[in-house]
């Protein structure tokens, strides 16, 4: 049997949820950006992105090119909940949902027209629902792979609907340029054009001798994408690669310099790793710090521990030994912590009395935090603190370790 594949892409997501929630910025040019003085461009709505804001943008820079832009804080809180009823309506329709970023997700309907319609008619269903339920739109494509029915999403939006049948892909790529392909960046482009391979029809027929030379073991990955294949499967939950690592960032609304500072900061971070790794019943090994400079020069450093853990307190401290080593050279604009070597946690038999008493006081901690929140019981040291500014990074996922 034929295999469908379909994409769904929330129509400039975060801006039009905004939208939809407070009638006065409907049809205005809208910027969701972070709740802190410093933060960038998250999303912008379709209004505003024809004037010229853009994703990544600086407030003062989206405020040049577009004087009427209003500033919307994000609340990405609303925007997980939002993603998590959608993935409900897409397993309405399949068991086979991959969700590839908040407002991204892909869908294997092969088989599933005897129970919903034809393609067209199931992304139409889709879209109806995301509408009538959310009050939200929505781009789907459909193809016969996840990179046609990504590139088909991408080429009508917004509100669009369109199936590239297995039969039309050689059209629809002949003249197309490289760079409409997911997965074909800046870099490759301008490495391809430096070849003369400017279309994927010439990516297509690129000697695989010569692109080898150029681009190693993707060489036969490009060529086949320029083909319009692509034999990757949609992978649902429950089967898809564990997290390698688990971490937070946070960036601050003024440079740090104190070491006091700086550590406050290293322990609240461990403490959130840690009660993910502990939702999850993982444990790591290997403690990775992040630090960026207020020049935005940023570098990472990490060591291995003895033994795995979950526990805030021994994260905070291997977090704390690699600082102690650095010699700071600036104001540290960001810092993150990370853990990894994750092995799924097994029932442990304590050698000494206080890891079981640790242990039982982290049980109880989550117990309480997932009654009342996070924040409800917490280290002392971190109750005066910065609340971290949620940021949505593209790993999160509705289900599982990527879930915070």
């Amino acid at each position: 049997m034929e295999k469908i594949i379909l994409h769904l892409d929330m129509d400039a997501f975060f801006a039009s949820v905004e939208q939809r929630d407070n009638p006065a910025l409907r049809g205005k040019p809208v910027a969701v950006v972070g709740s802190k003085s410093r933060t960038v461009v998250v999303t912008s709505s379709y209004e505003a992105r024809a004037l010229g804001v853009r994703t990544g943008m600086n407030k003062f820079q989206a405020k040049k090119a577009c004087p009427q832009i209003i500033f919307v804080e994000a609340s990405h809180e609303k925007y997980t909940a939002i993603c998590s009823q959608i993935v409900d309506i897409l397993y309405s329709f399949s068991p086979d949902v991959e969700v590839s970023s908040i407002d991204e997700s892909f869908v294997d309907i092969t088989g599933t027209s005897s129970l919903f319609g034809s393609p067209l008619e199931i992304g139409k269903k889709i879209k109806i629902n995301i509408l009538k339920e959310l009050g939200l739109s929505c781009s789907v494509g459909i193809g016969p792979n996840r990179l046609i029915a990504k590139l088909a999403s991408s080429h009508d939006k917004p509100d669009g609907l369109l199936w590239i049948k297995k039969e039309r892909v050689g059209e629809t790529l002949k003249d197309l340029p490289v760079e409409e392909l997911c997965g074909i960046g800046k870099s490759t482009k301008q490495a391809l054009n430096s070849m003369g391979i400017y279309t994927c029809s010439q990516l297509a027929l690129a000697p695989p001798r010569i692109l080898k030379a150029k681009f190693g073991v993707i060489a036969s990955t490009l060529i086949n994408m320029g083909k319009g294949e692509d034999d990757s499967f949609v992978t649902p939950f429950g089967y898809q690669e564990q997290a390698k690592s688990i971490g937070h960032s946070m960036t601050f609304e003024r440079d740090i310099t104190a070491p006091g500072d700086i550590s406050t900061r290293i322990l609240q971070l461990a403490d959130m790793v840690s009660r993910r790794m502990r939702r999850e019943k993982l444990s790591g090994n290997i403690i990775t710090i992040v630090i960026r400079y207020n020049d935005f020069h940023t570098f990472t450093r990490q060591k291995k521990i003895q033994e795995q853990t979950d526990d805030a307190q021994k994260i905070y401290m291997s977090a704390s030994a690699i600082i102690g080593k650095i010699k700071l050279e600036k104001p540290v604009r960001l810092l993150g912590v990370s853990a990894s070597g994750l092995v799924k946690k097994q029932k442990e038999l304590y050698l000494f009395e206080q890891d079981s008493k640790r242990d039982n006081i982290n049980k109880a901690l989550d117990a309480v935090s997932a009654r009342f929140g996070q924040q409800a019981l917490t280290f002392a040291a971190l109750k005066s603190g910065q609340k971290l500014d949620k940021v949505i990074s593209p790993a999160w996922r509705p289900f599982g370790a990527r879930k915070y």
